[in-house]
């Protein structure tokens, strides 16, 4: 599918200053001008004006989905943008996320007389990088939670402390997991990930700490652990308080001394990494629990973020929607170009349990099955359709589950049985759905006897 080439004679304002239109208007009278107050109203007018030009009054943080639509789209326009401060810094942030040009306010006429020509005669090539600058680009937000939370994640990306991300499954953690890393001075060292709940338990400890040829029955040779392959980088550990009593104690001592234990070598051997955590349960809980060390989560837990999920920060829905709608676009061809109002007023009122990821399932399922234009609440699926109770819509009487005459262990042996089904007996995906940990969905098997 061809994208629409730019018009020539359309301008996109990025502004609550009416007084900016009126001046943009004066330099280029023969041009028209769009505006619309937040960016998430201007990313849907993008795709349908097509602008020859973007104004946008901001900086690199809240413009950052403006910058990542730009990216993605075909034709884009230069960008022109005007910030609050006379700083070089902001100047220098802007022009590297892919501005053509930064001016200040006041605006004056003569300014804008010198820049808007300058940046018509810009091609897309020599402004927008092929990759962004900016590692948490690619994290889209509009709402000041997000924002602040990019922001400290970048102040404590220039150290080397151990970072703890918190937050609901699907919200983002590895994501400033990755940013985190390419934005520190470890940024050209390695990233090596290793997601906890996925590993089982009897070989986790190999794969962190690596073995010697020899260490146990099927070591025919050497093999290097995570924390070795992590040299001079970042280890991300997802999903920390998957991991067992044993490994948690040698993790404790890498942190305390940075050095290693492999299995079956007789020396220690130093290591120069940088430990990043995230995990979307409770390790307080788990700490009262027993399953998790609490000396190990004061050692993990120097620098925490928590990323508020996608029902805190409704007014994100919009640009990350309308983002995955032009990366579909350029891949695939996606025919869809903007969301009716009602349509984005039913996504507002969803609770959006699974965050983000949610969302992006939404996105492709509608590139599928919607070929109209604009999103209609009717091309919805129905999972988006019920109606929040944090919202405080009221939705009827809910059903009682002692309504089912059922003992507690026979509720809970069907939760069991109905997990372990619908994972094909997969033991991490059944824990994640029961939300236990996979040692207590384990006693909890034997105790019911399941396999």
């Amino acid at each position: 599918m061809q994208s629409t080439p730019m018009n020539l004679q359309t301008f996109l304002l990025f502004s609550q200053d009416s007084d900016l239109k009126e001046l943009l208007q004066t330099v280029s009278p023969h041009a028209t001008i769009h505006s619309a107050d937040t960016v998430s109203e201007g990313l849907a007018l993008w795709s349908d004006i097509s602008p020859a030009l973007v104004v946008a009054e901001g900086n690199a943080h809240t413009l950052t989905p403006l910058f990542e639509y730009a990216r993605q789209a075909p034709h884009s326009p230069p960008l022109l943008v005007i910030g609050d401060r006379h700083s070089i810094r902001d100047a220098v942030e802007i022009m590297r996320a892919g501005a053509v040009d930064y001016l200040t306010k006041p605006v004056c006429l003569e300014d804008l007389q010198l820049a808007i020509p300058q940046a018509l005669h810009r091609s897309r090539l020599s402004v927008l990088p092929s990759s962004p600058h900016d590692p948490f680009a690619s994290i889209i937000s509009v709402s000041p939670q997000m924002n602040l939370m990019k922001q400290l994640a970048k102040e404590v990306a220039l150290t080397d402390a151990t970072v703890l991300v918190t937050g609901d499954s699907g919200t983002g953690k590895e994501l400033f997991a990755e940013a985190i890393h390419h934005y520190s001075p470890r940024a050209k060292g390695p990233l090596i990930a290793l997601n906890c709940a996925g590993i089982p338990e009897n070989l986790l400890e190999s794969e962190l700490f690596g073995y010697e040829s020899g260490a146990f029955t099927d070591a025919k040779r050497a093999k290097p652990g995570r924390f070795q392959l992590a040299e001079g980088g970042t280890l991300f550990l997802d999903e920390i308080g998957e991991m067992s009593s044993a490994a948690q104690a040698k993790l404790l001592r890498v942190l305390e001394n940075h050095t290693i234990d492999p299995l079956g070598d007789t020396r220690s051997r130093k290591v120069d990494i940088r430990i990043i955590a995230a995990t979307n349960e409770d390790l307080l809980a788990h700490i009262k629990a027993g399953r998790f060390r609490l000396d190990l989560y004061y050692r993990l837990n120097v620098y925490q973020l928590r990323i508020p999920p996608l029902r805190e920060r409704r007014e994100d829905i919009e640009p990350i929607l309308l983002i995955f709608l032009e990366r579909a676009k350029q891949e695939r061809g996606c025919r869809i170009r903007a969301i009716d109002p009602a349509a984005l007023a039913v996504l507002h009122n969803h609770d959006w349990p699974g965050n983000v990821r949610e969302l992006h399932n939404v996105v492709e399922w509608l590139t599928i099955t919607c070929k109209a234009e604009i999103i209609q609440p009717a091309h919805l699926p129905a999972s988006v359709k019920t109606v929040s109770s944090t919202n405080g819509v009221s939705q009827g009487p809910k059903p009682s589950l002692l309504a089912f005459g059922l003992s507690f262990q026979d509720m809970e042996k069907r939760m069991l049985e109905e997990a372990l089904r619908k994972t094909s007996g997969n033991i991490s995906e059944a824990s994640r759905l029961l939300k236990m940990t996979r040692n207590t969905l384990r006693y909890r098997m034997a105790k019911y006897h399941l396999s």
